[in-house]
């Protein structure tokens, strides 16, 4: 669990995505999906101050929060209702 905590490299926030997406464990899928969204929070800040041309990895990085949404939600709602 201790790797879920620490802070992501910048770069890593598609791997943590991934895992998040892949997570087959209940226990450890909001930690995941916390991880991931804490990289991609992380990275899409990183990207303003930088002010390049990033259109393209931005989009990706708002289709994965979508996506990390989407998921917590179902895991949310299927916990409610075992």
């Amino acid at each position: 669990m201790e790797e879920l905590t620490r802070r992501p490299r910048p770069e890593s926030w598609r791997e943590l995505y991934a895992a998040a997406l892949f997570e087959s464990d209940n226990a450890t899928l909001p930690a995941r999906i916390a991880a991931a969204k804490t990289a991609i929070i992380a990275r899409s800040r990183e990207l303003s101050v930088l002010g390049t041309d990033t259109i393209e990895e931005e989009q990706a990085l708002d289709d994965a929060l979508y996506a990390l949404r989407a998921l917590q939600n179902c895991f949310e709602r299927r916990a409610a209702a075992a």
